[in-house]
């Protein structure tokens, strides 16, 4: 999938259909682009792989639906680039669920220098809140742009910091739904020399559960992720366990122990996280990494990769439905027991995906809804 070579309007416009159909993530999306020879042929094999999944229909993109969708991006001044492609950020596509289609409103080249993620609470600390725009602005002079979520208090503090220098938003919707929306001029002012970014459909209003899908692509985009502040339940913590599975580094500021937002990040300090008191805390942990490069990308082993044309037989389906179940198991797991070949275990996953019956979690591992 990675061919670094732009993709044709009608790649594009099919890239686009099958992302926005039922079902399909950023993994399936992979899998099937790679097993059918392409987005084009992966959304004519949709319905039968949902039917055999148990699903009596699946949604598929219209085409007219993705035609509007890239003519809004164009007249809002926002370019769809595909994994894989000059100008995606060079980190984010080594991450095994990076977006298919992230769009990028800004600034594209700022998203290729080092990135450093700031993220912290939304009801913050007026000491927070400065620390963050302090360390912010020292890493923006230093060379390194900003990353954070666009949220109040800390992620805020941050992009404010770092607007002359360059910082890029997350959004957990689409460009035409900014939250909060009180941030909309924040975001006109960060994009003349950084970026806001998003993976969601233009007009896609945030959801709860929208957020941690965010989070994981400002660790992805980034080289380390500093949590200021967070309490012990915090999205921000997501943030960090995230960085953590992506091979990031991750830092935290110490606070009191009588702050509630200091306790999520005084637990990540005991777990092993940096300590961060200054921008060189930082500096220092993350020059020796870039001096080793990019980590390689995760590319899928083709001779595991099943043929179009190749089905399941109904006991090879049954023995590897039949040990699944609501607790997460590994696929190589799944294979090993069901004593069948890769190939038949990911067509089958697929099918249960595409059927809504499938959830995918981190590390590999699959659970039926």
């Amino acid at each position: 999938m990675a061919t670094r070579t732009k993709l044709t309007d009608e790649q594009r416009l099919d890239w686009l259909r099958l992302i926005r159909s039922d079902n399909v993530g950023p993994r399936t999306f992979r899998e099937l682009v790679n097993a059918y020879g392409g987005a084009k042929g992966a959304l004519a094999a949709l319905p039968k792989l949902a039917r055999r999944g148990g699903a009596s229909r699946i949604t598929i993109c219209p085409v007219e639906d993705a035609e509007a969708e890239l003519a809004a991006c164009r007249a809002r001044g926002i370019e769809l680039i595909a994994l894989g492609e000059p100008g995606y950020p060079p980190r984010l596509q080594t991450i095994d669920d990076a977006p298919p289609l992230l769009a990028v409103r800004g600034d594209i080249a700022s998203m290729s220098r080092p990135l450093i993620a700031i993220v912290g609470s939304r009801n913050a600390s007026a000491v927070g809140v400065k620390f963050a725009a302090n360390l912010a602005r020292d890493l923006g002079q230093a060379g390194y742009g900003i990353v954070s979520g666009l949220a109040r208090g800390i992620d805020a503090a941050a992009h404010r910091a770092t607007k002359d220098t360059g910082t890029i938003a997350v959004l957990a919707g689409g460009h035409a739904r900014i939250y909060p929306a009180e941030h909309e001029k924040l975001v006109e002012e960060l994009i003349v020399h950084g970026a806001a970014v998003s993976e969601m459909p233009l007009g896609h209003e945030p959801r709860a559960h929208d957020f941690p899908r965010r989070n994981r692509l400002i660790s992805g985009l980034s080289v380390g992720v500093v949590i200021v502040e967070a309490a012990k339940r915090s999205g921000s913590l997501i943030t960090a366990r995230m960085a953590g599975e992506q091979g990031r580094e991750v830092f935290a500021v110490p606070g009191s122990p009588l702050d509630p937002r200091a306790e999520g990040t005084n637990g990540l300090i005991k777990q092993g996280a940096t300590l961060v008191t200054e921008a060189d805390d930082v500096i220092n942990a993350i020059e020796p990494i870039l001096g080793r490069g990019l980590p390689p990308m995760e590319e899928p082993d083709m001779d595991d990769l099943f043929a179009p044309d190749r089905e399941p037989g109904d006991d090879e389906r049954s023995r590897v439905v039949s040990l699944l179940g609501p607790s997460p198991i590994t696929i190589d797991d799944l294979v090993r027991l069901s004593d069948t070949t890769p190939a038949i275990v990911r067509v089958v996953l697929l099918e249960l995906e595409l059927a809504g019956r499938l959830e995918r979690h981190g590390g590999g591992l699959v659970s039926l809804v």
